[in-house]
């Protein structure tokens, strides 16, 4: 009979990856849960009501947002930027995706001048996917 100081233990060789696992899980959760918060603008603009009011579809194609101020400023994706950057910007973003797909926020109170200001450089390039956000009415 062997006694148990003689006696030789086994190794482990293999890593359990059931920790790992759940930990990974875990953070696929999280990430699902706030993306949709992410992706929803944090710069403020009262957007001027429609009955017809949708939400833009986005499948498969690539979007850019520009939002307009009441102020007159321009945010391209959340970077504000200046009238010649937002022309320079917007060309290369078409130059590299002609599926490019342009979400205008604009403020209820911005002047008109200001809203062809931004299209028209995007009308030049010719850009047709536009949506003009909105809120629905009540």
């Amino acid at each position: 009979m062997i006694s148990a100081k003689h006696r030789k233990q086994k190794l482990v060789t293999e890593i359990n990856t059931t920790p790992f696992t759940d930990i990974i899980l875990v953070l696929l959760i999280i990430f699902m849960v706030t993306t949709p918060l992410i992706s929803q603008s944090n710069i403020k603009v009262n957007l001027p009501q429609a009955a017809s009011g949708k939400s833009p579809e986005s499948a498969g194609q690539s979007q850019v947002s520009i939002t307009i101020t009441n102020e007159g400023l321009i945010y391209l994706d959340e970077s504000p930027v200046t009238r010649k950057e937002f022309r320079e910007k917007i060309n290369a973003m078409y130059r590299s995706d002609r599926d490019l797909s342009v979400v205008l926020r604009s403020d209820r109170l911005v002047r008109f001048k200001d809203i062809v200001g931004v299209l028209d450089p995007i009308n030049e390039m010719g850009i047709t996917k536009l949506s003009i956000a909105v809120t629905p009415e009540k």
